[in-house]
């Protein structure tokens, strides 16, 4: 049975403590733990932007302790661009389902990812390393330079050796998005020494791995994706140490890139189903996995070995006419949704990424990603065999999996 850490934590005044609890019940009252002491059940939703104070010399010298440390302030709220009770109920939960000291939410992945960034560039830690394939717009980000970062393409092997002493980061994303590679958290870890390894947990999220325990130091999260797992709210999450949290809320009080309490409502209520979702999604996605690559139609599928709800796989024919051909599945961006849709990366995710990199990269321009939902996995392996119909039964050969 899957546990997580005893820790402590205050928001709203209120300290709370726990025993280790498994995942699926710390996912249902982590962030909450408050709540029927203060004769509530379900979490408030705090809107204010500001809250009232009247000793002043008080307010200055905890914004000051802010200031110097980045820690949440004792006691009452300041203003919502320092901090927020619904907000901080969410990022207290992520970081017990993640198993760090804190969290801290932003407006979106991207956002999130650029905090982590700025944080390591003001040390003047500019540099980064990085291993192919990323989410599209981290590697748009990445490499691009936008926030004034350079970054190193490599394979892991060769991560220790593209080490430099202005190295501030090195960035993994695994199973990574689109074609689902994996690597060695543990090793990638070990061979970054002193330097912080971020990894992108979106995809699998804390339910089928745990980054932190295999040593990495940051762990991001688009929230948008799994953690809400509606399609409703846009969010963005890094857990990690009580150290790296206090820089990252500097960085977001500074630039603004803050969560809204009704996200980080939707995110906290998302987390409570986040195992139940997570892991029934994957069943079906597995059992898909399996018909894809007994059909003559498709070349190759990608599945991870830890298992999860993203398939990717190529066709033999124009991938568009599968996309055309979908009734059922939803063809649209993003993904983790108790719905199932399907994207071209070449066309959408990953367009923005230099198209031979992308290639190089194993996105082909023939690979499709499905995010498998909730719907029944008949009624699903009908609508994509219809829409594999469209390509005709060229061959007769059985696809390779790719694990």
């Amino acid at each position: 049975m899957d546990s997580t850490a005893a820790s402590t934590h205050t928001y709203n005044g209120v300290r709370t403590s726990g025993a280790p609890r498994a995942l699926a019940t710390e996912a249902v009252h982590a962030g909450r733990d408050d709540l029927a002491r203060q004769g509530l059940h379900a979490p408030p939703i705090d809107l204010s932007t500001t809250y009232p104070s009247y000793d002043s010399r008080a307010e200055a010298a905890r914004i000051d302790a802010f200031a110097a440390t980045g820690a949440e302030p004792d006691g009452t709220p300041v203003y919502g661009r320092l901090g927020n009770p619904t907000v901080a109920r969410f990022e207290t939960a992520l970081a017990r389902l993640e198993g760090t000291d804190g969290a801290v939410a932003f407006a979106s992945g991207m956002a999130a990812l650029s905090a982590v960034l700025l944080a390591r560039s003001a040390m003047g830690l500019r540099h980064v390393v990085a291993v192919r394939p990323l989410y599209g717009c981290s590697d748009h980000l990445l490499t691009a330079g936008l926030l004034g970062s350079e970054v190193t393409w490599t394979d892991p092997a060769g991560i220790a050796d593209a080490l430099r002493p202005d190295t501030g980061l090195v960035m993994v994303e695994s199973p990574a998005n689109p074609t689902l590679a994996e690597v060695d958290l543990r090793a990638v870890a070990h061979a970054c020494g002193s330097v912080p390894l971020l990894a992108d947990n979106t995809f699998a999220t804390p339910v089928l791995q745990r980054p932190a325990e295999q040593g990495a130091r940051l762990v991001l999260h688009s929230a948008t994706k799994y953690l809400g797992g509606h399609g409703d709210v846009l969010g963005g999450v890094v857990a990690c140490d009580e150290e790296f949290a206090g820089r990252l809320r500097q960085i977001r009080f500074a630039t603004g890139g803050v969560l809204h309490p009704l996200a980080g409502y939707l995110l906290l209520r998302g987390l409570s189903t986040l195992p139940v979702r997570v892991r029934a999604a994957s069943a079906t996605a597995a059992e898909l996995a399996r018909r894809l690559a007994a059909d003559p139609r498709v070349a190759r599928v990608h599945y991870p070995r830890i298992g999860g709800a993203m398939i990717a796989f190529e066709v033999d024919g124009d991938p568009h006419e599968v996309i055309a051909g979908v009734r059922l599945i939803t063809p649209a961006v993003s993904l983790g949704s108790v719905d199932t849709l399907i994207q071209h990366p070449a066309s959408i995710s990953h367009r923005i990424v230099d198209a031979e990199e992308r290639r190089g990269a194993g996105v082909s321009d023939r690979l499709l990603r499905l995010s498998v939902g909730l719907e029944d996995v008949e009624d699903l392996w009908g609508d994509l065999a219809g829409a594999l119909g469209a390509l005709g039964a060229s061959g007769a050969v059985a696809a390779s999996v790719t694990v």
